[in-house]
């Protein structure tokens, strides 16, 4: 009866013991690779997974997007001056299969395959290419990654260069070539904009000349006008005196002239009572002479 009783419970014991090794959890961003035998049988998701004791295990395979940090290097360009370069590398596990058991060493392989493509590139360049052409280093570096990492179930999905620092004497040399470039900036900068104000200055000043001259042509016009509406009735006034004069004038000779007459008008003898006035007529002086 004791003997039944150990039996029982070592047979209690190791279903226990089996129960915890065939009982697996793979969580939201993993993949599980269960291998029977030494031998891949199939790829589950995340959740609970029975596995049968002593005879499967699991990989588990992270599926979230992951980086590796490409360490500093130096690198020749095609102009011979040494620049340092690292860089990030982003990628994403695609098929959990081939990331497993076709490569042995993923980040080892990725960044030896980075550095040796990055001298390619840089030494390609010259160097203000270089400095210049980031994003054309990053496409060109993400494209051939990409590319080798294709049969590892592997996707490169970004590559940044983080810095290319030149020796410092080249640096020092770049920082005097910019400050010339940028007051050579402002010199014209500066140029241009003195000129721009004297051809507005000599714009206005030409459209206040002839501004003033419209001006001056519309006074004198207005002058005109009001000559002519003010002075032309004045004339024929003249005029009639004139003509009233010669024909009044005589030696001791009176005319008795209507207060209505237009004579009186142009004369201003218009006394305002209506009466008639007596013009004397100055003598004519004589032109002849005594023989």
């Amino acid at each position: 009866m004791l003997f039944t009783g150990i039996v029982l419970a070592l047979v209690f014991l190791i279903a226990i013991v089996a129960l915890a090794f065939s009982v697996r959890v793979i969580k939201q961003y993993e993949k599980g690779l269960v291998i029977r035998l030494g031998r891949y049988d199939h790829t589950t998701d995340a959740g609970l997974v029975f596995l049968i004791p002593f005879i499967d295990s699991l990989i588990r395979v992270d599926m979230r997007e992951a980086l590796i940090n490409v360490l500093p290097q130096s690198v020749i360009t095609a102009d011979n001056v040494v620049v340092t370069v690292d860089a990030v590398i982003y990628y994403k596990v695609v098929d959990p299969v081939k990331a497993e058991f076709e490569i042995q060493n993923f980040n080892f392989a990725a960044t030896t395959l980075a550095q040796t493509n990055l001298r390619n590139l840089i030494g390609d360049k010259q160097l203000d290419e270089t400095l210049t052409a980031r994003d054309v280093i990053n496409t060109s570096l993400r494209e051939v990654l990409d590319e080798a990492t294709n049969p590892w179930g592997v996707k490169v999905t970004k590559v940044e260069l983080q810095k290319i620092d030149p020796p410092q004497d080249i640096t020092n040399a770049m920082s005097k070539q910019m400050k010339a470039e940028r007051e050579k900036r402002a010199n014209i900068l500066e140029a241009q904009g003195l000129r721009e104000a004297a051809i507005l200055k000599a714009e206005g000043e030409a459209q206040a000349r002839l501004l003033r001259a419209d001006a001056e042509a519309k006074s004198i016009e207005v002058v005109a006008q009001a000559a002519e509406k003010n002075f032309t009735e004045r004339a024929k006034d003249l005029r009639r005196f004139e003509v009233a004069e010669k024909v009044l004038a005589g030696n001791s000779t009176k005319f008795i002239i209507p207060s209505g007459a237009d004579i009186i008008n142009v004369l201003g003898l218009d006394t305002g009572n209506g009466t008639p006035q007596v013009l004397p007529i100055r003598p004519r002086r004589s032109t002849d002479t005594a023989d």
